[in-house]
């Protein structure tokens, strides 16, 4: 198992709403770290906690593009990766709730070697230690988030009392790896050609196609093409381009590669998760298939069970069935003698 050591912390923002129970600060913790592939390094984790110093802690984690920024608060008021599920009488409220998000590991792209969830895990059980927190009340992983959470919940059980894994399967399917190996074939044919940024721009379009569904697609975009100088040009175009574009501008080529690559060295025993985990599935997902995740929760036995949504919008459902995706939450991470 690998060791991670936290040497110290330096916040950035001091609370300023406390009275209002949801204040926020910013943070860097020094790790040294003991990764599966690369083996010891020293490592800046950063992180963002809002919320009541006393409430659960809940951490959230998401796909590889998410950050420690959930949602727009007091102190920072830009918009997070999972504003639409954070905030009053949702089951993330920042007023019953110590929120936890941070970075992951390889997300600056200033560590260019493979990343395993594992080390994801020991980071995070790093991070706890320098903020002092004993165990998570919650942790709530989206795709990638998902995968960490498990090897979180088998290395450091006795680091959270409630997994909750959406979109997230024991190991990569087949037909998700390929599609990211294309993707990552782009960006090294956009970087031989001197266009790093035009190879991300087009991984990212190939994964938004991965991401939504056929259904969602034949609803936005069914629009007869149009030739514009000379070429034909489909309707998703302007969408696609968008998206390319707005990632690239906040996406170093070196964190989408590794993170990447990470998603598919992941592997686990699902027997091996210690701790009471709810799966939550959608169905028509082309990522994760509905299928991997009935062979998830059957490998988990007792401690597993499993909810099923079915969503237009496929591996993006979390972000966007954000009151169905509520209710699912509020009841795993309702404490005892809560009713709402």
């Amino acid at each position: 198992m690998s060791f991670a050591a936290a040497l110290q912390t330096f916040p950035v923002a001091a609370p300023s709403n406390a009275e209002a129970g949801a204040a926020a600060v910013r943070g860097e913790v020094t790790v040294q770290l003991t990764m599966r592939h690369a083996g010891a390094r020293t490592l800046q984790l950063r992180y963002e906690r809002v919320g009541p110093a006393d409430a659960p802690v809940v951490l959230v984690a998401g796909g590889i593009s998410a950050h420690r920024h959930l949602a727009a608060n007091a102190e920072f008021a830009e918009k997070g990766w999972v504003d639409g599920l954070v905030g009053p009488t949702r089951a993330l409220d920042p007023q019953r709730r110590c929120l936890l998000g941070f970075d992951f590991v390889g997300a600056d792209g200033d560590l260019d070697v493979p990343i395993d969830t594992a080390d994801q895990a020991d980071a995070i059980a790093a991070l706890l230690d320098a903020l002092g927190i004993e165990r998570l009340h919650g942790y709530v992983g989206y795709s990638y988030g998902a995968l960490v959470g498990m090897q979180l919940a088998i290395r450091h059980p006795q680091r959270l009392n409630t997994l909750i894994a959406v979109s997230g399967a024991h190991r990569p399917h087949p037909y998700a790896s390929a599609w990211r190996a294309l993707q990552r074939r782009a960006v090294a044919l956009g970087q031989l050609q001197c266009a790093e940024s035009h190879g991300l721009a087009l991984a990212r379009q190939f994964a938004m196609l991965s991401y939504r569904t056929p259904e969602e697609f034949g609803e936005r975009f069914d629009a007869a093409p149009e030739v514009v100088n000379g070429r034909v040009r489909v309707a998703a175009e302007d969408y696609l381009d968008a998206a390319g574009a707005q990632y690239v501008a906040r996406t170093r080529v070196n964190a989408y590669l590794r993170l990447s690559e990470s998603i598919d060295l992941h592997r686990i025993d699902p027997a091996a998760i210690a701790v009471p985990t709810l799966v939550v599935a959608v169905e028509g997902d082309r990522l994760v298939p509905l299928s991997d995740l009935v062979s998830l929760v059957e490998g988990l036995g007792p401690r597993g069970s499993l909810r099923v949504l079915r969503s237009p919008y496929g591996h993006d459902a979390f972000l966007k069935e954000t009151d169905r995706i509520d209710a699912i939450l509020a009841n795993a991470l309702r404490l005892p003698g809560e009713t709402a």
